[in-house]
């Protein structure tokens, strides 16, 4: 575990290996060109919540199942309060083929407009009060080193988020409202080739108003959570590109 996590002692579970957030393989260096023209996945998890509050002599990150007391004193909506709904799409993103195969790019932005760059060699923690312990210190350290090297798995970075995403591509923002309604394959199938930029709400309910995106469609006709739409995001994208 790399040592900005050495002062977290939350909880273990008895199942669980010591590799989150581990850096398993060399990280291939590529040009700009290069990375703004090959074939790959851009997925921004927008409007996540990942706020952090002082609790006695130390910090947490405010989640609605463990700040009820706190969020009633601020004034603050419980759905507005969900880290859980990032913890469980990051999980079903990073742990998919296509990371593995380094077809996946991560960003997170928050309803704090704070942007992170997550490293696709990270491992997410299983739990998620190990995860809560993790954003804590990311967002007080602004980074989280792997456990045998320099490689920086998490990062916050600056704004605004387009300065991060490759040029003249579409940006795509994916809603259960929109009239165009396609499968994750078809996403895929569309690219050519070229990157493929998708916005995913990171909250409990409710649309978001960005101003980067082209464009929005469905891939459902029916609502659906943040992790589900990444699983079959990522799904039809394998499908696609002949990942196993």
């Amino acid at each position: 575990m790399a040592k900005a996590l050495k002062r977290y002692k939350g909880p273990k579970d008895a199942n669980e290996d010591n590799t989150e957030c581990g850096a398993p393989s060399p990280k291939h260096m590529k040009s700009l060109h290069e990375r703004d023209t090959e074939q790959r996945l851009i997925v921004i998890l927008e409007h996540a919540s990942l706020e952090t509050v002082k609790v006695g002599q130390g910090f947490e990150l405010l989640n609605c199942d463990r700040h009820r007391h706190m969020m009633k004193q601020l004034r603050r909506d419980p759905a507005d309060c969900r880290p859980d709904i990032t913890h469980q799409s990051l999980l079903m993103l990073m742990d998919s083929p296509l990371n593995k195969v380094g077809k996946l790019q991560v960003y997170i932005h928050t309803a704090r407009n704070i942007i992170i760059k997550v490293n696709p060699q990270t491992r997410i923690p299983r739990t998620f009060e190990r995860f809560c312990g993790l954003m804590v210190q990311l967002l007080h350290k602004l980074k989280v080193r792997s456990a045998d090297g320099p490689v920086q798995l998490l990062r916050v970075i600056k704004n605004p988020i387009t300065d991060h995403l490759p040029t003249g591509i579409s940006r795509v923002y994916l809603s259960h409202k929109a009239d165009n309604l396609v499968t994750p394959r078809e996403l895929a199938t569309s690219s050519n080739g070229a990157p493929v930029i998708l916005v995913i709400g990171a909250m409990a309910h409710g649309s978001i108003s960005v101003d980067y995106t082209d464009r929005s469609v469905s891939i459902s006709n029916y609502p659906l959570s943040a992790a589900l739409t990444c699983a079959k995001i990522c799904n039809g994208f394998e499908e696609d590109w002949n990942i196993v």
